[in-house]
């Protein structure tokens, strides 16, 4: 048996996402982007709903991988990175009106798990919920809503600045 000889090629995973996409047809690319828009809207109207990426990725014939990946390119954070930003948006909503119990908040905006809702909450916004709660009462008390929301939208975690750290 003579040896064939192989081309010199750098294996499958070590190409980067800008290389698979540059090789793409442009009409493809509006399709993706169309389902993506599709998927983040979804996300924005149903929220308080249990989704996950693989129930989203079926919904617009994807693979929960390439959702996320195309997902990330285009909007700069996962779908669930953006669901769980919705629903603390809302939770910021609901917790400065102070009708509502940290826990009723948290299952109101479809968090299934308290602990998790107030991981997620202190992450993004820097202080616990029922801080928060205390706190934006009184700093947005007069404020029309509309104000006070742009003025209190949650942060990357990265971002947010904890109490105690420069």
């Amino acid at each position: 048996m003579i040896p064939v000889p192989v081309p010199d090629r750098p294996p499958a995973r070590c190409g980067t996402i800008s290389r698979v996409t540059s090789r793409t047809s442009p009409a493809r690319n509006l399709r993706d982007l169309a389902r993506l828009r599709r998927v983040r809207d979804r996300i924005d109207r149903e929220y308080t709903q249990p989704l996950d990426v693989e129930a989203l990725a079926r919904g617009v014939n994807m693979s929960a991988g390439h959702l996320s990946r195309q997902f990330r390119l285009a909007y700069g954070e996962s779908p669930y990175a953006y669901l769980m930003t919705r629903r603390i948006e809302r939770a910021m909503a609901l917790l400065r009106r102070g009708d509502l119990s940290v826990t009723e908040v948290c299952f109101e905006v479809g968090c299934s798990s308290l602990g998790t809702f107030s991981t997620r909450f202190t992450e993004l916004v820097g202080m616990p919920p029922s801080t928060y709660r205390q706190q934006a009462a009184q700093a947005t008390q007069g404020l029309p809503s509309c104000v006070a929301k742009q003025v209190t939208r949650p942060v990357r975690n990265r971002e947010a600045s904890l109490p105690g750290r420069p």
